[in-house]
């Protein structure tokens, strides 16, 4: 077969997005090697580095309309570049597929991560919610078939989009293979030199806006007083304002660190060196470093309410985002209760294998199949 998949996001996203694109791209070219994959990059300039795999071919625009406004490339230009590949398949990668495609006929599927700007749309300015839910409605309606990476995400879609039941599948997504490899302890004494950590830290990791609810954390840290700091790692946003007054407030200028431009490579050691992974968000369509952090064989407390506890299993601990004493609790117990924090690092690890990269390539495939 011959497989393109919207690249935007495996080329210029180094969040969630771009991680799912590079993952999913990886993983099918190394499980599948005799099909071709066709990789449609809105622009060449300033990528993330990403090697992709040599039966996998980038396209990018040709016509100088389109290299000069890539996104309209994106949009509408894209359709004439998928009948000029003869793709078996297109796969949109991040809830979107170009206007028009159904009239090319190549078959057409849709990865659909959440729709959080649905659910908490006071989180979002206007014009993106109404950008967003035209082309989400799109994508749902023409689609083949429609990939949700969680059951709650698929509810969602039909809840929010009146996507037809009938065509979705759920297909878990998995994370960097680089979170599956033991880190030795000389490896972790030089992360945490390079990153001057401290012996014993709780770790939460995640951009640092709002909807992560990072403020949870930093109120746990004053209620719990616990005899250890706070690591946070994340790319700031205006959100970081309100933390920090958070921090002065509670006098914890001692007691949290921020630490940004953490490269990927170092995440594992760094992970694995945690006492406890702390993940407060108040909605994720799925979250990755729920299963990061179970890969390493690091304790993980996640919030209620969402899809979590389909990435966690029972090997996690879960508590209401809403009550940050709740959470002072439950991190108290984990770092006091040595037989629970070990019991909770090795079912991790098993319940992480649901997740590996050839059930995630297998899955992928058969929705594919069904297309045939």
């Amino acid at each position: 077969m011959i497989i393109g998949f919207d690249a935007k996001r495996a080329f210029h996203n180094r969040r969630g997005l771009g991680n799912y694109s590079r993952d999913l791209v990886r993983q099918l070219s190394n499980y599948f090697p005799k099909n071709r994959y066709i990789l449609f990059n809105p622009s060449a300039r300033n990528c993330v580095d990403f090697t992709y795999p040599t039966n996998t071919q980038m396209v990018i625009p040709t016509a100088p309309i389109y290299r000069l406004f890539p996104s309209l490339w994106r949009t509408f230009g894209l359709t004439s570049d998928i009948k000029q590949q003869q793709l078996d398949i297109y796969h949109g990668l991040s809830q979107e597929l170009p206007f028009g495609i159904e009239r090319t006929g190549v078959k057409t599927v849709v990865t659909m991560h959440d729709a959080i700007f649905m659910r908490y749309p006071q989180l979002y300015s206007a014009s993106y919610r109404n950008i967003f839910i035209r082309k989400n409605r799109y994508a749902c309606r023409i689609a083949d078939r429609i990939i949700a990476i969680s059951e709650q995400t698929k509810q969602d879609l039909i809840h929010y989009f009146d996507a037809d039941e009938s065509k979705i599948d759920v297909v878990y997504q998995g994370c960097n293979a680089i979170f599956r490899t033991r880190t030795t302890k000389e490896e972790q004494q030089q992360i945490a030199q390079k990153y001057d950590l401290p012996k014993h830290f709780i770790l939460t990791v995640g951009a640092i806006e709002r909807r992560k609810n990072t403020a949870c954390l930093l109120e746990a840290m004053h209620y719990g007083k616990f005899d250890c700091l706070l690591v946070i790692i994340g790319q700031p946003t205006k959100y970081k304002a309100e933390l920090d007054t958070l921090i002065e407030k509670y006098s914890l200028q001692s007691r949290v660190l921020y630490r940004h431009n953490v490269i990927t490579s170092d995440l594992p050691a760094i992970y694995a060196m945690a006492s406890v992974f702390a993940y407060p968000s108040v909605f994720e369509g799925f979250g990755i470093p729920i299963l990061e952090a179970l890969c390493t064989a690091t304790p993980v407390i996640a919030s209620t309410g969402t899809c979590f506890e389909e990435v966690g299993g029972a090997s996690t601990l879960y508590v209401d985002p809403n009550n940050p004493q709740q959470w002072a609790q439950a991190i108290n117990t984990v770092l006091t209760d040595n037989a629970l924090r070990e019991k909770m690092k090795a079912d991790g690890l098993t319940f992480a294998d649901k997740f590996s990269d050839a059930t995630i390539a297998d899955n992928i495939m058969a929705v594919y199949n069904k297309l045939k």
